[in-house]
């Protein structure tokens, strides 16, 4: 496992979401996205996304608590032998994470190489 500070894996997340393109930035709406050390005991997940896609909101969303977005940094480290291999991942997982706030499946997002 490669050693990356939790200040510098915070920065490669927000270098990840500054490298949206700025028109898909400006959908994402009621999302926020959060970093954790571990996944939910028994998971074996990179990134988790908890909400309702856009795809599937309704009049009746108004008010709803945001969307959340998990990166989580111990398997991201685990499953990558160098900082570019980290920088790549957790671009990958902040894509695919987001990909699902946009209603994408994981199907799709595999075909894509995002999974």
């Amino acid at each position: 496992m490669i050693d990356v500070s939790r200040e510098a894996f915070e920065e490669l997340v927000a270098e990840a979401l500054d490298s949206l393109p700025p028109e898909l930035a400006k959908l994402m709406d009621n999302v926020a996205i959060f970093i954790e050390d571990d996944p939910p005991r028994g998971e074996n997940l990179l990134g988790l996304y908890q909400g309702v896609p856009l795809t599937e909101r309704g009049y009746s969303y108004a008010m709803a608590l945001p969307d959340r977005i998990t990166i989580f940094r111990r398997p991201i480290l685990w499953i990558s032998s160098s900082e570019a291999q980290v920088r790549d991942q957790v671009r990958i997982t902040v894509v695919h994470e987001i990909a699902h706030h946009f209603g994408t499946d994981d199907e799709t997002l595999h075909d894509l190489g995002y999974g």
